[in-house]
């Protein structure tokens, strides 16, 4: 399957609301095609009424799963909570669709959870040891069953919550919906996803990006600490504490949500992801200046950091590519010289605008080396005399081991190839890549400290082992 892009992914989007009104699940499915960008192999809400929690979930994008009256089928109910999923555990099949509910003995919980917890296999066989079953493959139906089983020995959800989170390892930002109508809300301890709260007359929401809020009418009030859990009924916050504290040393804030994950018109931790974006390019015209004619960013990921560089060299910034943006990320190509083509079929050049030009471009990383390579050819076919390519993250390394899809290091372009390597191999005329040093500071302005181990190196995995009680 060719999806058009070369690009690293991670897993998810989260989004939860409990509102003085019965239109929690319209809400929810709005806020979830504000953060269609996070994911697009499945989606799903839940919705809770009379202690009873009832959810619907597919594969497929948010307008598909919900069309017709299916959103209409969700009961009028003032809490809920939603998901989009782009998987990196679990194969992809409907049964990992999130949000997963599961029952227990004095109630039932909903879960829609963001990252990759990195010890869920020894979770899963513990909590086998206790007689659970697993329909799925995902670490978010452990996480989910793991607090489920707490919340009966602690005899409170919330407690519940805290007891189960301070097993788990690795990344998760995490809204459960309760049969009651309560919802809570957490971070891990790194604060490694994002995840803020805001608020409007009808009650509150929360949501891994600040845009879903804009969407949905809610007025951004502030980002949910890392190790905070956060307990919200009948539109009020009414309980909201930092106790998980189970950090792990040379962890934070995943960098690449300002690269490439978050949309621009979020604000994450503190810096709007537009202003980091613009910084990145200010950064590289700094580092990798270059005489050329005109800038253009690859659409859409590239186009904020083309605007810094042009900015920062007083280049020209101008529209390099029309995007056909009728054509989904999970489009199937039917023959193999479609698939070669797949790139002009997306991203058109505007000849008018490169021919005879020496072009900077600009765009977030290069993951693999395939698609780049042909959008170089692309802009030399249109007539660009020299392309310089700028890329606003450093080199990729690293396997990470909290919610990306980079499988194996073999298949890291930066891996194989030096940089004057990789630029001969991709066609351009040059290369430059940001500094580790100048991405840190192009992000200065985060609240964060931050995780960059996928470009640095370094450990990634707690060792640490607690069998569950």
């Amino acid at each position: 399957m060719f999806t058009g892009t070369d690009k690293i992914h991670e897993e998810c989007a989260v989004f939860g609301t409990s509102v003085r009104a019965a239109e929690a699940a319209g809400i929810t499915y709005n806020a979830l095609l504000a953060l269609q960008h996070r994911g697009q192999e499945g989606c799903g809400i839940a919705a809770s009424i009379d202690n009873t929690i009832h959810c619907i979930k597919d594969r497929g994008l948010v307008g598909e799963v919900f069309s017709g009256d299916v959103l209409n089928s969700l009961p009028a109910s003032t809490a809920a909570i939603g998901h989009c999923r782009y998987s990196t555990t679990g194969v992809n099949s409907v049964c990992n669709v999130q949000p997963f509910v599961t029952e227990y003995l004095t109630g039932r919980i909903a879960t829609a959870h963001n990252g990759n917890i990195t010890n869920a296999r020894d979770l899963r066989d513990g909590l086998k040891s206790f007689g659970a079953h697993f329909d799925a493959t995902s670490d978010s139906e452990v996480m989910s069953t793991l607090i489920a089983l707490y919340a009966v020995r602690e005899n409170d959800v919330r407690a519940g919550v805290i007891k189960a989170a301070n097993y788990l390892r690795g990344a998760f930002s995490v809204v459960v919906l309760c049969g009651d109508g309560r919802l809570i809300a957490f971070r891990d301890p790194d604060g490694f996803r994002p995840l803020c709260i805001g608020r409007n007359r009808l009650g509150v929401a929360v949501a891994s990006e600040s845009c879903a809020l804009d969407s949905c009418g809610f007025v951004f009030e502030r980002d949910i600490a890392p190790g905070e859990v956060v307990v919200i009924e009948n539109g009020e916050v009414t309980s909201s504490e930092v106790v998980l504290k189970n950090r792990t040393p040379g962890n934070g804030f995943c960098i690449f949500e300002y690269v490439y994950f978050s949309r621009p018109d979020s604000v994450v931790d503190g810096l709007p992801v537009y202003d980091a974006r613009f910084n990145m390019g200010l950064r590289l015209a700094s580092e990798h200046p270059v005489e050329a004619d005109i800038v253009c960013g690859v659409p859409d990921s590239g186009l904020e950091a083309a605007a810094g560089f042009s900015a920062g060299s007083g280049i020209p910034l101008v529209q390099g590519f029309v995007k056909n943006r009728y054509i989904g990320r999970s489009f199937i190509y039917p023959s193999q010289m479609q698939r070669e083509n797949a790139v002009r079929l997306k991203l058109n050049p505007l000849k008018s605008n490169l021919a005879g030009k020496r072009v900077v471009l600009v765009d977030d990383s290069i993951v693999r080396g395939t698609t780049c390579a042909k959008i170089v050819r692309t802009l030399k076919s249109a007539g660009a005399k020299e392309v310089h390519f700028r890329i606003s993250s450093p080199p990729f390394k690293h396997t990470c081991h909290y919610g990306t899809d980079i499988d194996s290091e073999n298949n890291l372009i930066a891996n194989r190839l030096s940089v004057d390597g990789i630029c001969r191999e991709i066609g351009a005329d040059s290369l430059g890549y940001i500094s580790v040093e100048g991405l840190k500071a192009a992000c200065g302005r985060c609240n964060l400290d931050f995780c960059v181990k996928c470009f640095a190196g370094g450990e990634t995995l707690s060792n640490q082992k607690n069998d569950l009680e």
